[in-house]
């Protein structure tokens, strides 16, 4: 989850490959959901087109009804499955076939057979007249019966994937090395550089206040750019892979860390080719590349120079929603576990370390089983730390299901000394999601910004402490409504105590109520194993919401409380011998 929110939030364009064979899988629609969220242009690439079962227009179909987008055939295939040949370019309105002697380097055009001009002329017209619609200059052409050049569909083409008013469409088959050149030249022709998206947005500091600006492409203007990944390398230490959005930093220099307020030296810089690398001199507006020997940014950072004090939007990540307990198996293993879960946690934002106050365990958190396996497998296998996995434990939350008002006077002689305060609140839940929020409904000019401080702060570790079983709030908006402040014997301590006091108080009187994470859990598993994959789910306190189907087999939608799902792939194998999988 984390590599995809923060790949597409640097990202200007992206390609999706959607399977020929079974359309749309349930993991994509999750990416394409966070790619909508970013407003990311994209072009599909129809890939297995080789396969047995492919299918070029149902898939596409797919695509349009999951996505509810405007397909836009660029080709359309010569034979499927077994059979496919080739592509016929609707554009050119050329025959193009790849040769299998050298796995697909050569391209050969040729005019479209007769038996396949008909077809190609019908979605041939049904391009052009998509693409005439989002253009009013095109649509005067086409309604007069003139003649629409290749340059200008391709600019209209252009216009409408950059504003996403349609997703264009192209077809092959990687392993074979076909349809692979078209795909990168529609990447060059009609997805973004990065001048024609949005300019990014940024905070810009100065004294005491902060206002949103814009932050042009500009090679000219002050260097600005984002720490989105961080890797860890044996020889080389943390990679901070950066994506500039202004200026130019040449490597040897001294940057800026906005967000840590510190001064690094950037030593090298590399642009990434997979597992190759070559060094480059500087790093310039609109670029991808490599820093080495940044010590202390993290993903998100921003960095720039003292000059220009801008922040740039941070990527979100989601809440990890599931823990494992980790212990060394001996105490000298210890330093060296907790240097490499640093380590982890820096490279990967939704994986996060905490020692349990109450019962000492070092509790490991991340999105899902299969995460924390792979990370436990790495501390193993990569770092060399020897360590024992616990049972894991889900996380719980606490809020209130109703609106409920409360007032407490705290007064206590502490040392001969009298500690008054009081407090009258109103607690309310908030749209699920949203959060927690505190404010101050009412006049607090005569009392001192220490005592304010103090209240906050009870109200934060009372939300933090919970209500009635301990675990953290949320969607809890508390609202203070009367404060009682005497000069004279009001103290910061009985403030905080107060808090603390009436935040139980009107918590218990708002129906507190306790959440769980529940999961959307999509099984798919062939016709004659939904009974047993459906039964299985049921036992484990699943709610089956719907059911699809499809070449490869039916897909399950169902609900399940996270606490229940664990070691679910297990029994789901064995109940449907192997054929089934799930996603949540």
């Amino acid at each position: 989850t984390a590599e995809v929110e923060r790949s597409l939030r640097v990202l200007d364009g992206a390609v999706a490959v959607i399977c020929a064979v079974d359309g749309v899988q349930p993991q994509t629609e999750t990416v394409w959901k966070q790619a909508d969220e970013f407003n990311v242009p994209r072009i599909c690439f129809m890939n297995k087109m080789d396969r047995i079962g492919a299918d070029f227009f149902g898939s596409m179909e797919d695509v349009q009804q999951k996505f509810g987008i405007e397909p836009l055939a660029l080709q359309i295939p010569i034979g499927e499955g077994p059979d496919f040949e080739g592509v016929i370019d609707l554009i050119k309105m050329k025959e193009l076939r790849w040769s299998e002697q050298d796995e697909g380097e050569t391209i050969t055009e040729s005019e479209i057979s007769a038996e396949r001009l008909s077809d190609a002329q019908k979605w041939h017209d049904k391009l052009v007249e998509t693409v005439a619609a989002s253009d009013d200059n095109l649509m005067e052409i086409y309604l007069e019966g003139g003649e629409i050049s290749v340059e200008q569909i391709k600019t209209a083409i252009r216009n409408g994937t950059i504003n996403r008013t349609f997703v264009p469409f192209v077809m092959g088959s990687a392993r074979h090395n076909q349809g692979v050149q078209p795909l990168i030249d529609a990447i060059v022709d009609y997805l973004p550089c990065p001048t024609d998206v949005p300019a990014a947005k940024g905070i810009k500091f100065k004294k005491d206040e902060q206002e949103n600006i814009e932050i042009p492409c500009d090679v000219s203007k002050m260097p600005l750019g984002l720490v989105f990944k961080i890797q860890y390398d044996r020889e080389m230490g943390p990679l901070c892979y950066v994506r500039m959005y202004s200026g130019k930093i040449s490597s040897g220099t001294q940057i800026f860390n906005v967000n840590k307020k510190k001064r690094e030296r950037v030593n090298r810089i590399l642009r990434m080719h997979a597992d190759k690398s070559e060094p480059m001199d500087s790093l310039s507006a609109g670029d991808i590349a490599v820093f080495i020997g940044l010590k202390l940014a993290q993903t998100g950072d921003t960095i720039g120079s003292e000059a220009f004090n801008v922040l740039l939007e941070q990527p979100k990540f989601p809440q990890p929603v599931i823990s494992v307990a980790l212990e060394p198996e001996s105490m000298s293993e210890k330093d060296k576990m907790n240097e490499t879960l640093a380590i982890l946690s820096r490279e990967d934002p939704t994986f996060t370390s905490h020692e349990d106050a109450e019962t000492g365990q070092l509790i490991i958190s991340g999105m899902g089983e299969l995460h924390l396996d792979v990370l436990v497998t790495r501390m193993r296998d990569d770092f060399g730390v020897k360590c024992n996995v616990g049972a894991p434990q889900v996380t719980y939350r606490e809020s209130v299901s109703g609106k409920a008002e409360a007032s407490e006077d705290y007064s206590r002689v502490l040392a001969g000394k009298e500690n008054t305060a009081g407090l009258k609140i109103s607690v309310e839940q908030r749209e699920q999601g949203s959060g927690n929020s505190y404010e101050v409904c009412c006049k607090h000019s005569d009392v001192p910004e220490e005592i304010m401080a103090a209240i906050e702060s009870g109200f934060k570790s009372a939300l933090d402490s919970g209500i009635k079983y301990g675990y953290p709030c949320t969607d809890v908006g508390v609202k203070v409504l009367e404060i009682t402040y005497n000069e004279l014997t009001s103290t910061t301590f009985a403030f905080e105590a107060c808090a603390a006091q009436v935040f139980d108080k009107a918590c218990n009187l708002a129906n507190p109520v306790i959440l769980e994470p529940v999961m959307n859990v999509d099984i798919s598993c062939p016709k004659e194993f939904v009974g047993p994959a459906s039964s299985q789910l049921s036992q484990r306190g699943g709610n089956i919401m719907g059911q699809d189907s499809k070449v490869s087999g039916e897909i399950i939608h169902a609900q399940a409380p996270m606490a229940n799902m664990f070691g679910f792939t297990t029994n789901l194998r064995s109940a449907t011998q192997g054929r089934a999988s799930f996603s949540m």
